[in-house]
Parts: structure tokens; C-alpha cells; sequence
């Protein structure tokens, strides 16, 4: 079953359930993957849905980080909520052991030897995790593996 139609059928289910909140956070991201589809001019593949929740995932994120230290509760509880919904439909996240692993590996391949070779990396990493790992732990891993050269 494709990421599209799950989202579809829990929909349903969360309405059925009476689940407010589950149904407003789908509703949201299926609102933002057909204004997506409708800005592409065609209907968007899975991975190009799982962009979407990631994008989601990461407005969450922003917003704690944005009111972490101020008192509202109320809407570092909801966030979460959101948060963890949102997260079910993205695939496993890798350790950080593990993008060394393959970080390690990359710089074996290209013959990296210093910082400089950074923009050579950086992009066969992006294309070995695949959306499994946020750019910023990806950067902070590859500039550490490279300075230890």
C-alpha cells in the first residue's frame, strides 16, 4: 500500500474513531501533499509524500524548539501529539553509528583527505541515507569524520 492511500485510509479511520487531533494532523498533511501535487502538475510518489511529512515533521520541530523555555505547555503537549502522529509515517531513523558507518564509507570512495572535499560527500551521504537522517546530524558527522583525517 502506498504512503498516499495509508494516509487516506487512516483518514477515515481517525474520523470513524473520533480522533481530533490524528484527523487534523492528516487532514493538514493531505491538504499539503495535494497543494504539492497541484503546484507539480502530476500525482506524487511515495517518496515525494514522505518529502511532505518530513517537512511537517520538521514545522513541529521548529515550533519546540521556538517555544522551549517559554510557559506554554499547552502547545508543547499538542505539538508532540503532532509530532509523534506525523513520525509513524516516516521509516525508521538511523543512529548516528550508523551514518558514521556509511559517512566513513563515502570518504574511503572519493579519496577524501580534508574539509575541502566536503561538497564531493556530502551529496553521495545524502543519497546513501535517503531521507533516514536530518541534514544537520548528516553535516555535524561528516565535518567531524573530515577533520579527524
Amino acid at each position: 500500500m502506498g504512503v498516499y492511500n495509508r494516509l487516506s485510509d487512516d483518514l477515515v479511520k481517525a474520523m470513524r474513531d473520533k480522533d481530533k487531533i490524528r484527523l487534523s494532523v492528516l487532514r493538514m498533511v493531505k491538504a499539503a501533499v495535494r497543494n504539492q501535487e497541484i503546484d507539480s502538475h502530476k500525482t506524487l510518489t511515495d517518496e515525494e509524500v514522505l518529502s511532505v511529512f518530513r517537512k511537517e515533521v520538521k514545522q513541529r520541530r521548529d515550533t519546540l524548539a521556538s517555544v522551549a523555555g517559554k510557559d506554554r505547555s499547552d502547545i508543547v503537549e499538542e505539538v508532540k501529539a503532532e509530532l509523534a502522529i506525523l513520525e509513524e509515517y516516516l521509516p525508521v531513523a538511523l543512529t548516528e553509528a550508523q551514518i558514521e558507518e556509511i559517512v566513513v564509507k563515502v570518504v574511503q570512495e572519493v579519496g577524501a583527505t580534508s574539509k575541502a572535499d566536503m561538497g564531493k560527500v556530502m551529496p553521495l551521504v545524502m543519497a546513501n541515507v535517503a531521507g533516514r537522517a536530518e541534514g544537520k546530524v548528516i553535516n555535524t558527522i561528516v565535518m567531524r569524520t573530515l577533520s579527524a583525517l
